[in-house]
């Protein structure tokens, strides 16, 4: 089980015009630390404070004051948060704790309205909730990088393989070459020795010997040359070729490539851009619809008709400031519309009228088709955005594509053009050694004679055997450097395979992260659920679990295969029979802490404990004293800092020993 790590370090705040704030200071140790009060007491504000300094833009500026300033002194290192309003605009700035508060606004800021903490009482989709986060595209991505990078090491094996079959082949030619030069050479020894015997017969001729043994010297000399000029232009010519079929290939390729204007990847652009706007207003405003629906249900529910006197616009700071009832108005208007004298009236509790209760309940069931409605459009514009965001990369490859092909292209044409250079060059060295040659034998023949010629043609057969010997050396290191070559890459192939099980392994790994997060998500709910409900010990309430499931679910206008997370419930009868409850007939003590289990799962999952100090509580009257203190216990195992907003007599049930502050 994963516990939080802990510092000796205190967290020091600076605060000041934030929410019901004036200015105030506070030293937040590490564990846990109970901001006590009563209602409007700057406990909420300050819990927005510390999430203002961590990075999130929650916080609201005081409604007197033209700016806010948060800072934070952590671990020695400074922090400082302002927040000012031009107009309607309210504008963050400054240096924060973290760079994305956004996961840690899901699993670790848990006020009233956190959607993971309320994620139960509104039946949304609790796997949504937890997977956010997490970044597919950029998996899908890694998948893609991985899949190349073993595509690559298989070609490279497969091409040593194929080399490693002729190794018998060139070790075999080798041996033949080795055989032959032998019997060349033991040829030249014969020709040697009768060039000498020829040589003792001619005693008068010695100095036109020696000049005709130079001439042929260098005649042996040219025409080796000549023989390596020939080799190098068959290379050149090979290679230009080679270079030409590639270079066709690319501009095929290239061809068949479509060209996307540059403005319509600009255009998928702002279009994509456009509907995550759409998805963030319709989130929000599908958040605020539930709020409303919940806060209605829960009145009509519990029965509570007395005049409540207007409805905060923000939940979770409705007990610290003084808010306009420009909201409760309007539900008033339509709570009072159409009225029915003759139904049961109950008294409004935004405005203290009386207001027919059927009335109200048909406003919900208008809300609640609002709000359906706002959640099939929610789930159009994801199935949009998604497969924008696949136009997008498909478009984006091909441009990537089609660069990595012109340059390719232009790449090989320089090499052509160079090689092509090189070729001229060989060519007239070709022919002038070819004319070197031809003066050469002119020069020979001419001190040929009579008395010479025999040992001039044990000369011209000696200097043919040197040549052949020579050419014979050329192609024995030819072939020893190819089995050199292949020697060296099969002394690859362990490395390559060991680097290919390695991005195998990395692959598979990443092909089932998604598997792997719900799968730790789902233990880490039912791990903690379990745990937590042993301690708090509700009457008749066995078990709450988390199933994996595949269902078929609608993505935009298609129905998909899709993980599911279903929330059970078991009670057991008095006479001590289990039974399946819903989820709807949780009370709301039970739902309160089965939503904060499942925050704290989404906390543990995605590792927050090891890059946000900071989980804040709020809004816990739901439930009674004695198990507030032992959800608190339970809490603090698992971070670092843990700051709880609570009431008076709420916070006499903690224990004694935690921090307290009762003056923000």
């Amino acid at each position: 089980m994963t516990t939080s790590q802990t510092v000796s370090d205190a967290a020091q705040f600076h605060v000041r015009n934030i929410g019901g704030i004036d200015e105030t200071s506070v030293v937040v140790e590490p564990g846990v630390t109970v901001l006590t009060g009563e209602n409007a007491t700057n406990r909420t504000s300050f819990l927005q404070a510390v999430m203002a300094a961590m990075g999130s833009n929650a916080a609201t500026l005081k409604a007197d004051a033209d700016e806010g300033i948060v800072e934070l002194t952590l671990d020695e290192t400074e922090y400082q948060r302002t927040v000012s309003q031009t107009d309607d605009t309210v504008i963050f700035d400054g240096d924060t704790y973290l760079d994305d508060p956004d996961i840690a606004e899901r699993f670790a800021f848990l006020l009233e309205g956190n959607n993971a903490r309320r994620a139960v009482s509104r039946s949304v989709d609790l796997r949504e909730i937890i997977m956010e986060p997490v970044d597919i595209e950029e998996i899908k991505r890694k998948i893609s990088s991985l899949e190349s990078q073993r595509s690559e090491i298989d070609e490279k094996i497969s091409d040593i393989e194929s080399k490693k079959q002729r190794l018998p082949e060139l070790e075999k030619r080798k041996e033949n070459i080795e055989s032959k030069i032998s019997k060349k050479r033991e040829e030249l020894s014969k020709k040697e020795t009768e060039i000498d015997e020829s040589s003792r017969n001619i005693s008068d001729s010695q100095e036109k010997e020696a000049e005709l043994e130079s001439k042929l010297d260098e005649l042996r000399s040219t025409r080796s040359d000549l023989d390596s000029i020939r080799q190098q232009i068959e290379t050149q010519r090979e290679s230009i070729e080679s270079l030409q079929a590639e270079h066709e290939e690319n501009k095929t390729a290239l061809s068949e490539l479509s060209s996307t204007p540059a403005a319509k990847l600009t255009r998928l652009e702002q279009q994509i851009n456009s509907l995550r706007d759409d998805r963030q207003a319709l989130n929000a405003e599908i958040s605020q619809l539930q709020n409303l629906i919940q806060y209605n249900e829960d009145q009509l529910e519990d029965g509570e008709y007395n005049v409540i006197g207007r409805i905060s616009d923000d939940v979770n700071s409705k007990t610290d400031t003084e808010e306009s009832s420009s909201g409760a108005d309007a539900i008033t208007d339509r709570l009072l519309a159409d009225e029915n004298t003759g139904s049961e009236t109950v008294t409004c509790w935004t405005c203290g009228s009386a207001v027919d209760r059927e009335q109200i309940e048909a406003t919900v069931d208008q809300l609640k088709s609002v709000r359906a409605d706002r959640v099939q459009s929610l789930n159009d514009v994801k199935s949009d955005l998604d497969s924008l965001k696949s136009e997008k990369r498909e478009i984006e490859s091909e441009q990537t594509r089609r660069s990595d092909l012109e340059s390719t292209i232009n790449r090989i044409t320089q090499e052509i053009d160079q090689r092509k250079k090189q070729l001229e060059t060989l060519k007239e060295q070709r022919k002038e050694l070819t004319a070197t040659i031809e003066t050469l034998e002119t020069e020979v023949n001419e001190l040929e004679s009579e008395s010479f010629e025999d040992i001039l043609s044990l000369h011209r057969e000696a200097n043919e055997v040197e040549f052949e010997i020579n050419r014979l050396e050329s192609d024995h290191q030819s072939v020893s450097n190819k089995i050199e070559s292949i020697e060296a890459a099969i002394d690859r192939i362990d490395t390559l395979e060991s680097e290919r099980k390695t991005i195998v392994n990395q692959l598979e790994d990443e092909r089932t992260k998604i598997d792997q997060i719900e799968h730790e998500a789902v233990e880490q709910f039912n791990a903690h659920m379990e745990s937590i409900l042993d301690i708090l010990a509700y009457e008749n309430l066995d078990r709450i679990w988390i199933e994996r499931t595949q269902n078929k679910v609608r993505s935009g206008r298609q129905k998909i295969e899709q993980t599911v997370f279903e929330l059970h419930v078991i009670r057991t009868t008095a006479s001590g029979t289990a039974y399946e409850d819903t989820v709807e007939h949780l009370s709301e003590s039970e739902r309160e802490v089965t939503g904060l289990i499942f925050a704290l799962a989404g906390y543990l999952v995605h590792d927050l404990y090891e890059t946000v100090p900071f989980m804040l509580l709020d809004s816990l009257e739901a439930i009674d004293s004695n198990r507030i203190a032992a959800l608190i216990s339970y809490f603090s195992e698992y971070v670092e800092y843990l700051v709880v907003a609570l009431l008076p007599e709420d916070a006499q049930s903690i224990n004694k020993e935690y921090a307290r502050i009762t003056d923000i």
